[in-house]
């Protein structure tokens, strides 16, 4: 595995989360971890899956309402996707069928607010060796070069960053090179050390230029 980031996510009930996901993905992106408090705001970062018909996407959604989904409102008005939250309340959205989305698999986008997505789009594209795919003002879009997977998408919020994300991103040195080069490289873009009680651990943990946390781990 390269560079490129991977989720990870810190949930009260993991094991709850984990058996509901169980089975549909078989390599799964995200990490979960405990985490001791309860989701008091509407994350900064969120899931968007891929629907490859209209058909589809009202069949996934009743799938995961099945599984213990909500509906949710985030002020979304009347819009072609359908925004739910998973059984611990973070919120997902199941897209309308997207040409651009076409082979990215179930997981269409891992979708980050930003103060600033040009900005923040810059560390991004240097930290994790994606590039930038579509940009504007308003929302920018990176990929693995390759191609393939699902994108990281930017979008301009109003909402300032006040407690730890509750999904975040991982970056794994490639095997060979040396993760406190890794974090010397982040740290040089514009990240910060970040502190979020974890102790003695065998990641690093620290802060894009706009606060989201992210885990340096080992090479793998």
């Amino acid at each position: 595995m390269g560079r490129g980031p991977r989720l990870g996510g810190d949930l009260p009930d993991p094991p709850r989360g984990c058996r509901r996901a169980a089975g549909r993905e078989p390599r799964p992106p995200a990490g979960v971890r405990p985490r001791p408090d309860h989701k008091s705001v509407p994350n900064r970062v969120h899931l968007d899956l891929a629907s490859p018909s209209a058909e589809a996407q009202a069949t996934l959604v009743d799938r995961l309402l099945a599984l213990g989904a909500t509906p949710a409102d985030v002020g979304q008005g009347q819009v072609p996707w359908v925004v739910l939250a998973d059984p611990e309340g973070n919120e997902l959205c199941v897209l309308e069928p997207r040409d651009q989305y076409r082979g990215t698999g179930p997981l269409a986008a891992v979708v980050m607010g930003a103060a600033d997505p040009p900005a923040l789009a810059r560390f991004w594209a240097e930290a994790a060796a994606w590039p930038v795919t579509v940009a504007d003002e308003r929302f920018v879009a990176l990929r693995d070069p390759s191609g393939t997977g699902p994108f990281l998408e930017l979008i301009r919020s109003p909402a300032s960053k006040v407690v730890k994300n509750r999904l975040h991103l991982d970056l794994a040195p490639y095997p060979g090179e040396d993760p406190a080069a890794e974090v010397a490289r982040l740290l040089a873009l514009g990240a910060t050390r970040a502190d979020v009680g974890q102790g003695e651990v065998t990641w690093t943990v620290l802060a894009d230029p706009e606060g989201n946390e992210l885990c340096v781990l080992s090479p793998r």
